[in-house]
Formats: structure tokens, C-alpha cells, sequence
């Protein structure tokens, strides 16, 4: 499975969901995490330019392109969580701390689903 998580630059889990400057995908097999790659996404730079249409497109893009199964976040908007669910994207909110001990506490969740 695939995990998209907002990152900092120290490797802890970013905040908010869609102001995230930068994301780590983790590829996650038998809960352990087989791959982990980090992009800068600017999402929080360009949150407010154009629409809240644009911006989810933007997002939506990025994970489809990721093949991204799961967010895990420290919080998200309504409007992205109805997004996400459109897309059949699981999300786990509350994440923090270490990013990668995050994805596989959301990894762990997921798994009693």
C-alpha cells in the first residue's frame, strides 16, 4: 500500500494537509515500510492561488501520479476529506511526530480494517 504523509525537513509529520510544502510516499508491505521518497509539493505557496477547485485538482493529481492508497495527516479540511473519499483514498488524521513511526501507526490501523 502507498502512503502520502506532509514531511518537514527534519522528518517529523507536517501539520496541516494541504498547506504541506513537502510529502514523503512510503510504499508499506507487511507493515513494514519498503520504500520512502520525498517531493517538495509547494501546496502551501500556492494554496491560495485560483480556486479551491484548483487546489484539490492539484492535489488530486499528484496522488493519482503517486498511486497514493492512504494520507496520513495531522489534519485535514472537510472539503479535501470528501475529496479524498471520492478517490477511494483512505485518510488518518492525528498523525504526528516521527513520519515514518506515523505511517506505520496508520499502517497498523488500516490493517485492523
Amino acid at each position: 500500500m502507498i502512503f502520502c504523509i506532509p514531511v518537514t525537513s527534519d522528518g517529523q509529520t507536517g501539520g496541516g494537509w494541504g498547506r504541506a510544502q513537502r510529502v514523503a510516499f512510503a510504499s508499506v508491505s507487511d507493515g513494514q515500510i519498503t520504500d520512502w521518497q520525498e517531493l517538495e509539493v509547494g501546496w502551501g505557496s500556492s494554496h491560495d492561488e485560483g480556486t479551491e477547485g484548483s487546489h484539490h485538482a492539484r492535489i488530486a493529481r499528484t496522488l493519482i501520479d503517486h498511486k497514493v492508497e492512504a494520507v496520513v495527516t495531522g489534519h485535514m479540511g472537510p472539503g479535501m476529506v470528501r475529496m479524498l473519499g471520492t478517490m477511494k483514498i483512505h485518510v488518518v488524521q492525528g498523525a504526528s511526530g516521527d513520519a515514518r513511526a506515523a505511517v506505520g501507526a496508520a499502517a497498523a490501523q488500516l490493517s485492523q480494517l
